[in-house]
Formats: C-alpha cells, structure tokens, sequence
C-alpha cells in the first residue's frame, strides 16, 4: 500500500470556501506560487502568471463581479445536485458558496492564474508552413483533420500548462493549514474581472482562488472509487 504524506494530502484537501479574514502573510502567498511554478508546462516554455491580490479595494472590486457570477449561479446550475452527493450535502455546498459570495470582500488573497502564450503562438504563426508540410506528412485524409485541430490542441496546451500549477499551489496551501478552493465562475465576465486587475488582452486566465485561514476542519473528500473509473485496455 502506497501511504507517503502527500496521499493524506491530497485526501484531505477538500474545497474550503469560508475563510477568516486574517491576513495571509506575503512569503507564504510567495512560497505557493514557487510550489505552481515547479509544475510542467507544455514544451517548458513556462508562460505561467499568477497575479496575487491582497489589497482591500481591489478585492472589494472583484467582490462586486463575483457577485454577479454567484447569483447566475445561485439561480441557474445551483439547482442541479451533481451525481455522486445528496441532496443535503449539496445544500451545505451551495450554503458554503453563499457565505462566499457575502464575505468574498473580507477574504485575505486572491491569486489568478494566468498563461500567456503570446510568444509561442507568435511562433507557430511564422512557422505556419512547416505546419502545413508536417500535416500533409501524415497523409491527404487526416491532413486538414491536424490542422483544424492545431487550435484546439494549443489551447488544451495552455490549460494544460496552468492546472497542474494550480493544483501545485493547492497542496501547498493544505500542508500550510490555508484553505482554498479554485474556481472558474469569472470566465463568464473574464473580461470585466481582466479589467480590474490590469491584465493584458493577450493573457487568458484560467482559475481565481481566493486563500485564508480555514474557518472549519479539512476532511476527507468523497470521490468515487478507482475500479469504477478506469477503463482497462479500451473503453
């Protein structure tokens, strides 16, 4: 049996959404965003961003957008009980993200993080002919299938360059005593929320995590068992 400390970790590290309003010192908020930065990125080109906020006005400001989003969300998808919970529990997360919402003002930090891929895309734009050429390699029938699909698969590659940090910056967080919870409800006004914060067009954002001290207990999280997941060979 596998048992290192990172399992207990990681079984523990449930969505904490009602934070104190304490201050979370400056090196700690450092200190996880160096636990993101040791993640992978796709072809280590590192384009990661983490824009930490602790100043009052500025997180009142985002208070008033994430309003916003919480209502969307209290009047829309907040109705559905996702498949592996109750109906009680479920209660007591949407109860959680309302407390949230009411004391997202008060919370201590806030980091987002961002990607910026400007320069690789900048790249495979100048190199858009040797893109072509490689498809065709593949052969006439799958060629325009790959470059319909080089989008796709360099947006997958941004995402795929930030969560792994971003789950990074969750653990160290739990093996601090922080809580956290990553959200992605300011995509729906990403604009408005990039505004705030200064953050260049360019730059996509990808998740907002507000931090604290924990106002309850971790506990274990309820996930469903390994063997009722995995599909051996093929589907």
């Amino acid at each position: 049996m596998i048992d290192p400390p990172i399992f207990d970790t990681m079984s523990t590290m449930r969505a904490m959404r009602r934070l104190k309003p304490d201050p979370v010192p400056d090196e700690i908020l450092t200190e996880l965003v160096r636990a993101a930065t040791w993640a992978p990125s796709g072809g280590n080109t590192q384009g990661y961003h983490f824009v930490v906020v602790t100043d009052r006005a500025r997180i009142a400001e985002l208070a008033q957008l994430w309003s916003a989003v919480h209502d969307f969300y209290a009047a829309s998808m907040a109705h559905v009980t996702p498949p592996l919970t109750t109906a009680e529990k479920h209660a007591r997360n949407v109860a959680a993200l309302k407390f949230q919402c009411d004391h997202f003002h008060e919370t201590p930090a806030v980091i987002v993080a961002c990607y910026d891929s400007g320069a690789l895309v900048d790249q495979v734009r100048a190199h858009f002919a040797d893109t072509l050429t490689a498809a065709r390699s593949v052969g006439p029938r799958r060629a325009l299938r790959v470059v319909r699909n080089v989008r796709r698969a360099l947006e997958m590659t941004e995402a795929a360059s930030v969560y792994p940090g971003v789950e990074n910056l969750l653990l160290a967080a739990r093996a601090t005593g922080l809580a956290a919870a990553m959200t992605t409800w300011h995509l729906m006004l990403e604009q408005e929320f990039k505004a705030v914060l200064g953050i260049p067009r360019r730059v996509k954002t990808f998740a907002i995590i507000p931090i604290g001290w924990p106002r309850g207990r971790f506990g274990p999280v309820t996930r469903y068992d390994p063997e009722t997941v995995i599909h051996r060979d093929r589907w």
